[in-house]
């Protein structure tokens, strides 16, 4: 590991003007690339006190050697030097998006003297015009072939095309009208060279005035009584309508644009590009990359635009560029794509109308290319396998984990304070096995207080079913009578907690009062994704690449988003209480009948036995009820907590949401998933 100290350029000698920087380790490679407004302040910020820098830089500048830069004019410049050496030296720090070559494109080979329509992947090549990205070859096949009976262009390859010229036999192709047949002149090179020009325009989405055209045609035919020829050109009309089917209109005014929307964690970042050019998504592709540097969304949009257009000129690089976030500052990057294009480009966050709800669309695509790449990831058993052996090593612990239980405490100020616990079973999740719980032991807010309270209650019970059933060597079955598992007769090998060593320290106190000591306990701390393990100073920090981190991460996000469902929901039925609720026998109907008769409780809780009785639905009885109920709350009391109902014997779990008791069981599968966070 290097010092930065002994690599630190003097003041003086860094130039306060823009350029590109590079920093290469003691073998010279090149490790990091990046721009700057100004070299001077930018390259400051890294030759810092260590404990300041975020773990990624930090790790960068300890694997460095060396830094030098290259002074240039302007930031536009700088932009452009920047991405063509990350290109060129593949630093490995730099985000680096996952290739995207494997995407077909329909490719028109513009610079042979009969030009071919056909699919093409990998680089670009100069005279070629392309069109998408598809998702799927099958796709372009598909549509080519819908518009072959119109644009017979030349599909065939060069070898094909060369034996139907040296035996005077066209293809199958040119005898079913499908080709132009070039190959035995039957076109000539220039009509040919016009017919694929149609081609272009049309993928391009220049298809009114084709449509018109062939329309008017189709008129003349019929009435100079050319039924065949009107009956062909009908055919034709159809056959592009069809192909103009497969790309819907999403943006009426013919907009084009290209959309890009990202989804990101802590280590990992996915993006999606929709293209739509005249109004229509005419392709689509998105990236999944590993986030080797501390960075922001607009960050990751630059690098998603300098991936997009850094090969690309002219009507390549549409007038719109929509993204989720803007770069900082934008001027350069906005600069150097009017340059790519050759004409102004707008890039912005759109706002409202049908461009804001095709974002949402990209962006729920984004995510769930997200989900995706996690759920391929964590769903592979040897990467689980590998990823438990992985924690077992840093933990120092004689097995791998195969059952983890994770903790999280959340609350809104030190409101509605509660606490989740999921569980992974190797290396996957158990959602029937999820408990909530509500802190009960104390009001306000304390994290590390609420994690002592609510490992000390579930394994309260743990023993209490341990001692029910006997030792696990004894054959007991561990069942309730239905078959089900009793809710905590198994115990876990590794307790995660969402924190750092206050947490950890509470957990295993927890445990130590117990008499428990053959359970690991450890925490995740968020901000720095470090492991923190009871009566150690220092964290065990995990390789970025680790799948061991992976899953530690995953679980520990889990429980979070299960906690702060659950708060949500308790949240908002307080919120949504009234003094009414502990009126006996009164539902919600009578209840709204009776707010919109008086306007508030409050005068409700001032009207008369006899007023309340003038309500439709109210007897004399239930007047009299509400009158006493309402007359025995204080009106400067606070509303009931709906969300915790009746209070339950600490031994009775409860089965309905938002209830008291020790933990809260989950409830059907729909109710467990709730709502992701």
């Amino acid at each position: 590991m290097a010092d930065p100290s002994s690599y630190r350029p003097k003041p003086g000698e860094i130039p306060d003007s823009p350029g590109v920087y590079r920093f290469r380790d003691e073998h010279r490679r090149v490790i990091y690339v990046g721009k700057a407004k100004s070299l001077r302040q930018r390259l400051a910020n890294y030759f810092q006190d260590l404990a300041n820098l975020h773990p990624r830089t930090r790790t960068m500048v300890t694997t460095a050697a060396s830094v030098e830069w290259t002074v240039v004019s302007t930031e536009v410049e700088a932009l452009q030097l920047e991405y063509t050496w990350i290109k060129e030296f593949d630093p490995r720090f730099n985000v680096k998006y996952r290739d995207d070559k494997s995407y077909p494109y329909l490719a028109v080979t513009m610079n042979e003297e009969f030009p071919r329509v056909q699919v093409m992947r990998g680089q670009k090549r100069k005279g070629v015009r392309y069109f998408g990205p598809y998702s799927h070859a099958w796709a372009i096949r598909d549509t080519v072939d819908l518009l072959l009976r119109v644009f017979p262009v030349r599909t065939c390859s060069t070898g094909v095309f060369k034996n139907a010229a040296r035996t005077g036999r066209p293809c199958l192709l040119g005898y079913i009208g499908k080709c132009s047949a070039p190959c035995v002149g039957r076109i000539s090179p220039e009509d040919h060279g016009e017919l694929a020009e149609e081609f272009c325009d049309f993928m391009a989405g220049r298809t009114g005035t084709y449509l018109r055209r062939l329309e008017k045609q189709m008129m003349e035919a019929a009435e100079e009584m050319e039924y065949e020829r009107a009956a062909r050109l009908r055919d034709d009309i159809e056959a592009l309508k069809k192909a103009m089917e497969k790309n819907a209109v999403v943006l009426t005014d013919a907009t084009d644009a290209d959309l890009i929307a990202v989804a990101e964690d802590e280590l990992e970042a996915a993006v999606q590009i929709f293209h739509v050019r005249g109004g229509r998504v005419r392709g689509q592709r998105g990236w999944v990359t590993d986030k080797v540097e501390e960075i922001t969304t607009g960050a990751l949009v630059e690098h998603a635009l300098q991936q997009l257009y850094g090969d690309e000129t002219g009507d390549s690089v549409p007038k719109e560029v929509l993204v989720p976030a803007l770069p900082d500052p934008i001027e350069p990057v906005q600069d150097w794509l009017t340059g790519r294009r050759g004409s102004n480009v707008s890039l912005r966050i759109p706002q409202r109308g049908d461009k804001k709800a095709l974002m949402e669309t990209v962006q729920r695509n984004a995510q769930q290319a997200l989900a995706l790449h996690k759920t391929k990831r964590a769903s592979d058993l040897t990467t689980r396998s590998r990823a438990l052996e992985e924690i077992a090593g840093a933990l120092d612990l004689d097995s791998a984990p195969l059952r983890i239980e994770c903790y999280d405490i959340s609350h809104l100020q030190g409101e509605d304070v509660v606490a989740s616990m999921v569980v992974f079973e190797d290396g996957l999740q158990r959602k029937s096995e999820y408990r909530r719980f509500q802190i009960k032991g104390f009001a306000g807010q304390d994290d590390v207080r609420s994690m002592h309270e609510v490992i000390t209650r579930r394994f309260r019970r743990y023993l209490a079913e341990k001692e029910k059933t006997g030792e696990w060597a004894d054959g007991e079955a561990l069942t309730e009578d239905d078959g089900r598992p009793k809710r905590f007769a198994y115990p876990p090998q590794l307790v995660v907690v969402d924190g750092g060593q206050p947490q950890v320290a509470a957990a295993r106190r927890a445990l130590d009062e117990l008499g428990i000591d053959d359970i690991a306990v450890c925490g995740l701390a968020k901000r720095l994704e470090e492991v923190w393990l009871p009566d150690e100073e220092d964290p065990v920090v995990l390789p970025r690449t680790s799948e061991g981190l992976y899953m530690l991460q995953r679980v520990r996000d889990e429980a979070h988003r299960f906690a702060i469902t659950y708060q949500r929901s308790k949240r908002t039925k307080r919120l949504r209480s009234s003094p009414l609720d502990d009126v006996p026998g009164l539902g919600e109907t009578r209840k709204q009948a009776l707010i919109k008769h008086f306007g508030s409780v409050k005068r409700l809780r001032s009207a008369t036995v006899d007023q309340i009785q003038e309500v439709p639905g109210i007897g004399r009885k239930t007047a009299e009820t509400i009158a006493v109920t309402l007359a025995q709350a204080a009106p400067a009391a606070p509303a009931v907590n709906t969300a915790t109902g009746e209070i339950m014997e600490e031994e009775e779990p409860v089965t309905t949401a938002g209830s008291s008791g020790e933990p809260v069981s989950t409830g059907a599968p729909h109710e467990r998933r709730g709502q992701e966070t």
